[in-house]
C-alpha cells in the first residue's frame, strides 16, 4: 500500500516493498535496477558527488548529484529536469530513507523545494506512479512496460 501527500514544503510518498532494505537500496544505485522501474536509460555513480541521470523517455531526463549514499539505509540527491526551467538540473532534493518493517522495507521517499502548485502535483503523482512499480520490481515481480517510457515521445 503506497501512500502520499504535499505537505507545505515537500511532496512525501511512502510504500511497503517486500523485500530487504539491501536489496531495495540497490533499486537507487544500480542502473539495471533502476530502468527495470523508472527510466528508459540510467548513469548512475552513486557515491557522494557522482551523477545521477535518468531519462523516463527522450524528452523527461532527470538530472544530479548524489549527496549522501549510506547503504542500505538512505539516499539522498539533487534532482531536476534537463528541459525544464521550473525545475532545473539539481535544483530540488530528494531523500529515500529505507526502514526495516516486518516481512520487508518501508521506504519513504521526500521530495523538497519543489515550486508549490502545478510541480508538487505533478512530481507527486510521478512518485506514486514509480514507487508502486518499485514495490513490484523491489519484490522481484515485473512491473511491465512504463507509460511514461513513451508518453512525450508521443506528443513530440
Amino acid at each position: 500500500m503506497s501512500v502520499s501527500q504535499i505537505s507545505q514544503d515537500a511532496v512525501v510518498c511512502e510504500t511497503h516493498i517486500r523485500a530487504t532494505p539491501e536489496t531495495v537500496f540497490a533499486f537507487f544505485v544500480d542502473p539495471d535496477k533502476m530502468v527495470r522501474w523508472m527510466g528508459i536509460r540510467a548513469q548512475l555513480d552513486a557515491r557522494p558527488g557522482g551523477r545521477y541521470a535518468v531519462d523516463i523517455n527522450d524528452s523527461a531526463r532527470a538530472r544530479g548529484e548524489y549527496l549522501v549514499v549510506a547503504a542500505p539505509s538512505r539516499v539522498v540527491m539533487s534532482f531536476g529536469w534537463e528541459d525544464d526551467p521550473a525545475v532545473p538540473p539539481a535544483s530540488t532534493t530528494l531523500e529515500i530513507t529505507l526502514t526495516p518493517d516486518g516481512d520487508g522495507t518501508h521506504v519513504r521517499l521526500v521530495h523538497r523545494g519543489l515550486p508549490a502548485g502545478t510541480q508538487r502535483d505533478q512530481h507527486e503523482h510521478g512518485w506514486s506512479h514509480y514507487l508502486a512499480r518499485l514495490s513490484v520490481a523491489g519484490a522481484g515481480g515485473e512491473p511491465g512496460p512504463d507509460p511514461n517510457a513513451t508518453a512525450r515521445q508521443a506528443e513530440a
